[in-house]
C-alpha cells in the first residue's frame, strides 16, 4: 500500500507546485510519479513507509547436528494458504538472488512457484556465507556458495511435510510424493502444504538428504521473472532509504573537504534557524575524522540547515592528495624493485624480435548507486536496531555494537533492499554505519530520543571516499614473429584495499594484496616477473565491481591483442591457440560468443570494427564479440554479443540482466569524465554532470548467450563487467592503429 509523501522532504519550490495541485488536502502521488517530478529538479527522495514482515512459523527444537545454516525453520514459513516465503541469505541490490535462491530452494520443496516469495534475512547466524563463515554478499559468491545449501533446506522442509502426512495418514512415507506444494498419497489422497506446515515444522529434521538429479529439475534451468520486478517497475519497491518510523528524524552530514580532516569552527546560527532544524551536533567519523550532523524534521529541511552551516576544517594534519603529482610518484615508484608475485626468467627480453612497452593508467572510480548511501538507528532500553541494505550486516552489526557501547547481541540489523551498490555496502570500516550510529548517539545525548534516518546525498556519494583505487600498469614484453611469448616484465602500482582489514590475514601474501593481481597472467601461459608496489595514500578505497578484474582483465587482452595484431594473427584463432586443451571454459565461451556474432562471416557497416575479448573472474569466464567506430572523434559501441560459461544457469533470465549491467558498467570505464581526481586533497567531481555515467544513448544493442553445463554454479554478478573494455578497445585500435592505455578512452 503506498504512503503518502511527506512534504518537508521536498524543496519549497516542489511543495508549493504540489500545493497549488491540491490545495486542500496533502500532497500524495505514487512513488513513480514523485520520482519523474522530482527528477526535474535532481532530488531522489523516498516516499514509502517501512513494510514489516511477519516472524517464521513456530519449529521444533533444530537437530543439534546441523548448523544453523542448515535448519529450515530459519529460511522457509510456509502459510495456511500454500504460500511459501523464502528468507535470503543475501542482500538484494538488483543481482536477483531474492528470486534464484527461491528458486533454488523451491525446486526441491517441489512447491507451487506462483505461491512462493521471499524476504531478506538479517544478522542472525543462520544468515551467513556458509562457505566463509561471515554474513556476506560480495564475491559473486551468493549462489555459488548457498547452491547446495539452498538445496538441502528444501529437501529437509519437503521431506518433513512428507513425515507430516505420514503420520496424519498413517501409511509409510516411502508411498507418498509430492507435485507442486501438494503431498499426494495412496488413493489420491492429497493435503496442501499449507494444511501441513504446523505439523511438519514440529517433525525431526532430516540431516541427511537425497536431491533431485539435474534432469529432473523443472524451475532451475527455465528462464524466469523476478520476484521483485513488477514493485520495482511499479515504483512500490521500499529501498533502505524508504524507512518510516514514528517521531522518526532526518540528518545529513557535512563532511570534511579533505578527508581525515577534523573541525576547526563551526557556526550553526543560520542552521537552527531552518524551520524543521532540530539540532546541530558535532559527530566523529570513521577515519579518524569529524563532521557535522543536521537533524531534521526532513531531508529537505536538514540538507537546507547543512547547506546555511559556515564551518572551518583543520587540513594541516592530514595528506593532501594530487592525482597529477600522485601519477607521478607511480611512475618513479614503478622503478623501483619490490614484492614479486611471478619471478619468471627475464633474460630472454633482451634479444626478443620484437617488443611492446605499454604504460596503462587507471583513475579512481566511485561506485555511485542509484540509492545513496543511508542507514537508520533506532535506540532503546539498552537496545539498537539498525535498518540498512548492507552487504555485511555482521560486520556492521559489531561496528554498530562498538560505537554504541552495546553488545553484538544487543543490536539488531534488518537488511532492507538496495538501489545498487557495486561494493560500495560492503566496508571493513563500517564508515557510513558507524557515521549514522554517532549520530544516533549524539541525538540521544541531545535529548532527540526518536530514530535517526542518516541519508547521503548524490554529491556525498561522490565525493565521499571508498574508491576503486587508482592504478599504474607498465609492461615489457619479448616475443617472436609467430607471436610466442619469450618474457614479460610487469610492474603494478596501487593502494590495497584489504590491507589493515580483517581480510588482510588471507588476502595480502609477500606484501601483494590478491585483490590488486587477481586477473594477471592467466589463462595464457607466458613467462611472467610480476612486480607490485602498494603505496599508502589517504584516499580511502575499496572493491569496485569485479575489484582487480576492473584493470588487469583490460591490460591483458588489450596486450594480447596488440600482439596478435603485431604478428598478422586473427585475435580469436590467436587466443584459442594459446588456450590449447588446457581451458576448455575459456574455449567454449569465445566460441559461442563468436558464432553468435557472426565474426569474420559478415561484412560490418564501413567505419565498423570487430573487437574480442575473454576473461576469467570469480570462476565464470565471459567472452565478448563486440562492433565499435569512431564518430566525430569519440569512440561508439555498436553491439555486444556475449558467451558466458558459468556452469549451471539457475536462472538464465537474470544471468540475462546481470550480464547486460556489467557490460554497462563496464562501458562506464571508457567514457571521458568517468574518473575521480584530487587536487589539493579535495575530490573535484561533485555529481553526474561531472562525474560521467552511461546514458541510454550509450547502451549497444546487446545478446547474451549461456554455455549449457550441469556443473554446480559459479559467481555471475561481476564476470561480465572485465572484458567489455578491452573489447571495445580492441575495436578502436583497430580503427585508428593506436592502442587505448588508459581509461577512460582518449583518442586524441
Amino acid at each position: 500500500m503506498l504512503s503518502h509523501i511527506d512534504p518537508r522532504e521536498m524543496p519549497r519550490a516542489l511543495q508549493h507546485i504540489l500545493a497549488q495541485s491540491q490545495p486542500e488536502s496533502t500532497a500524495a502521488l505514487p512513488r513513480r510519479s514523485f520520482l519523474k517530478l522530482a527528477g526535474a529538479g535532481g532530488l531522489t527522495l523516498g516516499a514509502f513507509p517501512l513494510l514489516s514482515v511477519g516472524s517464521a512459523a513456530q519449529a521444533a527444537a533444530p537437530d543439534a547436528s546441523l548448523k544453523p545454516t542448515q535448519q529450515p525453520s530459519a529460511f522457509v514459513q510456509i502459510a495456511p494458504n500454500g504460500e511459501v516465503t523464502v528468507t535470503i541469505n543475501r542482500l538484494e541490490f538488483g543481482q536477483g538472488v531474492q528470486t534464484a535462491l527461491p528458486m533454488i530452494l523451491a525446486e526441491e520443496l517441489d512447491a507451487d512457484w506462483s505461491l512462493v516469495c521471499s524476504r531478506l534475512g538479517s544478522s542472525d547466524p543462520a544468515y551467513v556465507d556458509p562457505m566463509f563463515g561471515m554474513h556476506l554478499t560480495g564475491g559473486s559468491n551468493s549462489i555459488k556458495h548457498s547452491f547446495t545449501q539452498y538445496r538441502e533446506l528444501g529437501a529437509r522442509a519437503r521431506a518433513m511435510l512428507l513425515s507430516a502426512a505420514a503420520a496424519r495418514w498413517g501409511v509409510d512415507v516411502s508411498t507418498l510424493r509430492t507435485q507442486a506444494g501438494t503431498v499426494i498419497g495412496p488413493g489420491e489422497l492429497k493435503l496442501g502444504y499449507g494444511e501441513l506446515a504446523e505439523a511438519a515444522m514440529a517433525q525431526p529434521v532430516p540431516e541427511k538428504v537425497n536431491l533431485k538429479d539435474p534432469k529432473d529439475f523443472r524451475l532451475i534451468g527455465k528462464a524466469t521473472n523476478r520476484l521483485d520486478a513488477k514493485a520495482k517497475s511499479s515504483g512500490q519497491q521500499d529501498f533502505g532509504i524508504d524507512v518510516r518510523s514514528p517521531g522518526q528524524l532526518t540528518a545529513v552530514v557535512a563532511h570534511p573537504p579533505v578527508f581525515g580532516a577534523k573541525l576547526a569552527m563551526v557556526d550553526d546560527t543560520a542552521a537552527l534557524a531552518v524551520k524543521g532544524v532540530k539540532a546541530v551536533l558535532r559527530v566523529p567519523l570513521s577515519g579518524g575524522a569529524e563532521g557535522v550532523a543536521v537533524v531534521a524534521d526532513g531531508y529537505w529541511p536538514a540538507k537546507q540547515g547543512r547547506d546555511a552551516l559556515k564551518a572551518s576544517w583543520d587540513t594541516a594534519s592530514v595528506e593532501k592528495v594530487d592525482s597529477v603529482k600522485q601519477l607521478t610518484q607511480y611512475r618513479a615508484l614503478a622503478k623501483q624493485p619490490g614484492p614479486r608475485q611471478f619471478d619468471a626468467d627475464m633474460a630472454p627480453l633482451a634479444n626478443a624480435p620484437k617488443r611492446i612497452e605499454a604504460e596503462f593508467v587507471f583513475p579512481y572510480l566511485a561506485h555511485a548507486p542509484m540509492e545513496p548511501l543511508n542507514c537508520t538507528v533506532e535506540l532503546a532500553d539498552g537496545q539498537a536496531q539498525l535498518w540498512v541494505g548492507t552487504q555485511f550486516p555482521g560486520v556492521d552489526g559489531a561496528a554498530a555494537a562498538r560505537v554504541l557501547g552495546l553488545k553484538p547481541e544487543q543490536v539488531t540489523m534488518h537488511v532492507q533492499m538496495a538501489g545498487g551498490g557495486f561494493g560500495r555496502r560492503a566496508v571493513p570500516s563500517s564508515d557510513y554505519v558507524v557515521e549514522a550510529c554517532q549520530i544516533a548517539k549524539a541525538a540521544r545525548a541531545a535529548g532527540l530520543n526518536v530514530p535517526i534516518r542518516m541519508v547521503w546525498s548524490r554529491e556525498d556519494d561522490i565525493r565521499g571516499g571508498q574508491y576503486r583505487p587508482m592504478h599504474l600498469h607498465r609492461a615489457s614484453i619479448g616475443f617472436d614473429a609467430r607471436g610466442q611469448m619469450l618474457a614479460w616484465d610487469h610492474v603494478l602500482v596501487g593502494q590495497s584495499i584489504t590491507t589493515g582489514s580483517a581480510f588482510e590475514g588471507f588476502m595480502v601474501k609477500n606484501g601483494i594484496d590478491a585483490t590488486a593481481t587477481e586477473g594477471m597472467k592467466a589463462p595464457y601461459p607466458v613467462p611472467m616477473r610480476l612486480t607490485v608496489h602498494h603505496p599508502k595514500l589517504n584516499v580511502p578505497v575499496l572493491w569496485w565491481r569485479s575489484v582487480g578484474s576492473t584493470h588487469t582483465a583490460f591490460v591483458m587482452e588489450t596486450l594480447i591483442d596488440e600482439i596478435a595484431r603485431s604478428t598478422q594473427q586473427d585475435p580469436v584463432a590467436y587466443r584459442l591457440q594459446m588456450f590449447a586443451d588446457k581451458h576448455p571454459r575459456h574455449t567454449a565461451a569465445l566460441q559461442l560468443a563468436v558464432a553468435q556474432s557472426a565474426y569474420g562471416k559478415k561484412r560490418l557497416p564501413a567505419g565498423r570494427a570487430w573487437g574480442v575479448a575473454v576473461h576469467e573472474s570469480f570462476e565464470t569466464v565471459v567472452a565478448y564479440v563486440v562492433e565499435a567506430s569512431v564518430q566525430k572523434g569519440r569512440a561508439v559501441l555498436h553491439k555486444v554479443t556475449a558467451g558466458v560459461h558459468c556452469n549451471l544457469a539457475v536462472n538464465p533470465r537474470t544471468i540475462e540482466a546481470q550480464v547486460q549491467g556489467a557490460a554497462l558498467m563496464g562501458l562506464s570505464m571508457c567514457l571521458p569524465g568517468a574518473a575521480i581526481t584530487l587536487k589539493d586533497g579535495e575530490v573535484q567531481q561533485r555529481n553526474f554532470g561531472d562525474f560521467v555515467v552511461p546514458r541510454i544513448t550509450d547502451m549497444p544493442e546487446i545478446a547474451v548467450h549461456i554455455v549449457p553445463s550441469a556443473d554446480a554454479p559459479t559467481g555471475m554478478g561481476e564476470p561480465g563487467l572485465p572484458p567489455l573494455a578491452p573489447a571495445f578497445a580492441n575495436a578502436i585500435a583497430r580503427i585508428t592503429g593506436k592502442p587505448q592505455r588508459q581509461l577512460p578512452f582518449k583518442l586524441a
